[in-house]
């Protein structure tokens, strides 16, 4: 059973998800800053980006990874210029290890998203642990578990409904 996608440059289909994509992780940010420090708390900027890399491929992941914190940033100052560095390594690296995980373990689906995401939180700790110290590098699982859970639980499922559905 063929759960992911490796679309290409050439594919239109790869622009069509990458601007849902993009626009999910606009969306979602926006309402989880509602809450105060929801964006902390729920980490919705990684989102989209988990569903498109891990589906579409690195590609799509890719642009997802870049432009939702950039216009993010642009329109609505979220994240701050000091947090977009880190931002743009740990969605960069999700979309790598997604990829990666989604090829390897196309059975075992659940295990896959599990190891993306500790991946790229464990890469990304490690980047800002070297940049600005522990208290950053450990701010995602203290204050963001909630969102990591979320990622992981609510991630696979979108991704089962969207293999069930072969969308």
């Amino acid at each position: 059973m063929i759960t992911t996608y490796s679309l290409t440059l050439k594919d239109t289909k790869t622009y069509l998800f990458s601007s849902l994509f993009i626009l999910g992780n606009i969306l979602l940010p926006q309402i989880c800053h509602l809450i105060p420090q929801g964006g902390l708390i729920f980490l919705p900027i990684y989102f989209f980006t988990l569903i498109g890399a891990y589906r579409y491929g690195l590609i799509v992941g890719l642009f997802t990874a870049i432009f939702s914190p950039l216009v993010n940033h642009l329109l609505f100052g979220m994240p701050p210029v000091g947090a977009l560095p880190a931002i743009l390594l740990k969605s960069a690296l999700l979309a790598v290890t997604a990829s990666f995980f989604a090829k390897r373990l196309d059975s075992r689906m659940f295990l896959g998203v599990l190891l993306a995401v500790l991946s790229y939180q464990l890469l990304g700790g490690l980047y800002e642990y070297s940049v600005s110290g522990l208290q950053a590098a450990t701010q995602d699982f203290r204050l963001g578990w909630i969102g990591i859970i979320i990622q992981i639980v609510f991630g696979y499922r979108l991704l089962a409904f969207l293999r069930d559905n072969n969308v």
